[in-house]
């Protein structure tokens, strides 16, 4: 293997890194901005809440789905409400 091959692959596993690193900060950030009015903000949220399973979480996405009109949002919740409601019984 090569020296620019060594730094590609080095230079891509520090994107990734640095990229994780964002995806979490993003997420610890907006866990509360479920009700956001910025969608990405939500997106964040849900993914935060996906770790988190427990009743309470399903009631807070039963409360977001009857408010969230952007469609991939509301997909994304119900398949998380219904895997969280299986998994909780």
């Amino acid at each position: 293997m090569g020296p620019r091959t060594k730094a590609v692959l080095v230079g891509v596993g520090i994107g990734a890194l640095i990229g994780l690193f964002l995806a979490q900060y993003s997420m610890d950030r907006y866990r509360e901005a479920l009700f956001s009015g910025q969608p990405l903000r939500r997106l964040s949220a849900l993914g935060y809440l996906n770790g988190h399973p427990s009743v309470e979480t399903v009631r807070l996405l039963r409360d977001y789905l009857s408010w969230e009109g952007h469609p991939m949002l509301r997909r994304r919740a119900e398949r998380m409400m219904r895997r969280m409601e299986a998994q909780l019984g």
